[in-house]
């Protein structure tokens, strides 16, 4: 079968358009109908990676769908590696920190700075510095417990 210019772009377009398991379907669908050497002919035309070419037709084949994992990519959360993290944070801050003197809000004000904190877990918990995520880590952690790192304002009396 001979591709011309406007069935490869109908092919590239149709394959950018669909994702996942369907988008492999379609590539084997589309290389079994270019008949022996398809998959050379989309790799080189079409631009098509061959691997995905053979996976889609290993389904088509099989008629069993790969799932693709996304969720089990990337890296892990700190509280993932290191389970007691965000306990032993709570340990540390709660001493320190207070709520709003004009009670305006719920918030959580610590005098310690999250390189600070990164400092105590390592001399008072016994973490090591190589397994600590970074400060900026930590005071991502500190927001998400609700703590903010901020002097501390003392309350001011009434000016008469």
């Amino acid at each position: 079968m001979e591709l011309t210019h406007s069935l490869k772009t109908l092919f590239i377009e149709t394959a950018r358009t669909l994702k996942g398991p369907a988008r492999r379907l379609f590539m084997a669908r589309t290389t079994r109908e270019l008949g022996p050497g398809g998959q050379r002919k989309a790799a080189a035309e079409l631009g098509w990676n061959r691997e995905t070419i053979r996976k889609g037709t290993h389904e088509l084949e099989s008629g069993v769908t790969c799932q693709d994992a996304f969720g089990a990519r990337g890296r892990k959360k700190a509280e993932e590696l290191l389970p007691n993290l965000l306990d032993d944070i709570k340990g540390i801050v709660d001493s320190q920190s207070q709520t709003d003197p004009q009670f305006r809000n719920q918030r959580l004000y610590t005098r310690l700075s999250a390189a600070e904190v990164r400092r105590q877990l390592i001399a008072q918990k016994g973490y090591s510095a190589e397994e600590l995520p970074t400060a900026t880590t930590i005071a991502t952690k500190l927001n998400l417990l609700g703590y903010y790192p901020a002097k501390v304002a003392k309350s001011k009396p009434k000016k008469s």
